[in-house]
């Protein structure tokens, strides 16, 4: 059971690393209009990965200002998670599966 939580846990974090970067991509497609929101699976995916990322970065946001017109509230976001996930690791997962096999 251990093991399944720390899988679980390792797995959260990493797809929330995977949606911030994927946000941040399409965010920078769409600002040198590579790609457009007319595609309505493009749409669909940029707005789903909006709502997934928005509640993350946005407290980031508000204390963080754009340096020169770029936001970098995911490379905080992303740092912070990689520490969660080592302090994670390193501290509770042992833990856990100490106690729970």
């Amino acid at each position: 059971m251990g093991y399944a939580i720390v899988w679980l846990v390792n797995t959260i974090l990493s797809l929330m690393t995977w949606a911030i970067i994927l946000s941040a991509i399409f965010s920078w497609l769409f600002a040198f209009d590579v790609i457009n929101r007319r595609n309505q699976f493009v749409a669909q995916l940029a707005d789903f990965l909006d709502r997934i990322t928005t509640p993350i970065l946005e407290p980031f946001r508000k204390v963080i200002p754009p340096l020169g017109g770029i936001d970098i509230s995911p490379i905080v976001v992303l740092l912070l998670i990689n520490f969660l996930k080592i302090l994670f690791n390193r501290l509770t997962a042992p833990i856990l599966i100490q106690m729970l096999g």
